[in-house]
């Protein structure tokens, strides 16, 4: 069963993915770079989602290590299809448009889009 990760979650998922296993207080300093948290709440969040299943902990001296336990793509492509099927009624292509109309998209990130459809288009 796939556990959806909160947004709070996902902060801390994003930090562990990019920056590898780390303490609270790793993951505290790089969520309060960025906004207003404090640290037992960081401590605590962690806490629910070792419970949870999304994090692995381990003890390294005084501190606890954790690892998060869902994959990147894996935890991206549950909530892609998710956002696909309830807010655009299954249509990726009406989710592409949409994400394409209201963003600034470089023109590097265009060409892999390109390449993207003419790869999907040799398959079919």
């Amino acid at each position: 069963m796939y556990i959806k990760p909160t947004d709070s979650e996902l902060e801390i998922l994003n930090f562990l993915w990019e920056h590898g296993p780390g303490t609270v207080r790793q993951v505290h300093d790089a969520l309060a770079a960025t906004k207003e948290v404090g640290y037992t709440t960081t401590l605590k969040l962690m806490q629910i989602m070792h419970d949870k299943g999304l994090l692995y902990r381990t003890e390294a001296g005084r501190s606890h290590v954790y690892v998060a336990l869902l994959g990147k793509e894996e935890t991206q492509q549950n909530l892609l299809g998710r956002l696909v099927e309830t807010a655009f009624q299954g249509s990726a292509a009406q989710m592409v448009m949409q994400a394409l109309g209201n963003h600034t998209t470089s023109k590097e990130e265009l060409d892999e889009i390109r390449e993207l459809i003419k790869s999907l288009e040799n398959n079919h």
